[in-house]
């Protein structure tokens, strides 16, 4: 058993002093701010509420697993989580719209073909399906498993069976392709470029400097689905708190 303090109360920190207290480890948080949350925030004006951060929750088996795991209960028992459908709406500068369903590969192909023609759908996928293979390559040592204690064995991949290089290919030079030069090259049509580059932007990253495998994010958003909390997210933070 450790002592441990955890700096910052935001969703991630609250998870990890959980995680830490059931492992037998006696744990304090610090938090600089008022409260809790970081940038699960809420702003309340006459009688309204409004999310600061993130309005709706991808990957919720992540908390999931969490709930289950320190506090022996089903995370629905603290929360009302309800899918968003459709997922999103895209509109383009040349008056082109598009719905996108919740968590449905063949919804979102045949939605792409029928808003920005035939084929466009198929070009979508086929992206997707080597972000699906990335994915798979990497989601058990980066989120199923502890980190080593030697970092450097992440240089060595402990699962050759699924191990995968060039899945998008190179960019220009000695580096991987980016997400914007894989969007230009693949997708060809510049709504879809945009639609690809979109969800970079919406974490607060440039289509041009980040790699291709950030494609993993859309990938994620239409396998596992789009989720709005009862409350706003900031009642995933209380609940995380409690």
């Amino acid at each position: 058993m450790a002592r441990i303090a955890v700096i910052g109360a935001g969703a991630g920190a609250m998870a990890a002093a959980a995680r830490l207290a059931v492992a037998g480890h006696r744990v304090v948080v610090r938090e600089r701010e008022a409260t809790y949350g970081g940038a699960l925030g809420r702003f309340e004006r006459e009688g309204f509420g409004f999310d600061t951060g993130p309005a709706l929750l991808h990957l919720p088996a992540v908390y999931r697993d969490l709930f289950l795991k320190t506090g022996r209960e089903p995370l629905e028992s603290a929360l009302t989580l309800t899918q968003v459908d459709p997922a999103s709406r895209h509109v383009f500068p040349d008056g082109a719209a598009v719905s996108l369903p919740n968590a449905s590969r063949g919804g979102v192909l045949a939605a792409l073909d029928g808003a920005l023609g035939a084929g466009a759908g198929e070009r979508w996928s086929d992206v997707l399906g080597r972000a699906r293979d990335a994915w798979d390559a990497t989601r058990r040592p980066l989120l199923e498993e502890p980190l080593w204690a030697d970092w450097q064995v992440l240089g060595r991949d402990p699962y050759p069976a699924v191990r995968r290089r060039g899945l998008f290919g190179r960019g220009r030079g000695p580096t991987t392709a980016t997400l914007a030069e894989v969007a230009r090259r693949e997708l060809a049509d510049p709504r879809l470029i945009a639609l690809l580059e979109s969800h970079a932007t919406a974490y607060g990253f440039d289509p041009r400097a980040v790699p291709a495998s950030a494609a993993v994010l859309p990938y994620m958003e239409q396998t596992f689905g789009t989720w709005y909390p009862a409350g706003g997210m900031r009642a995933l933070a209380d609940a995380v708190y409690a």
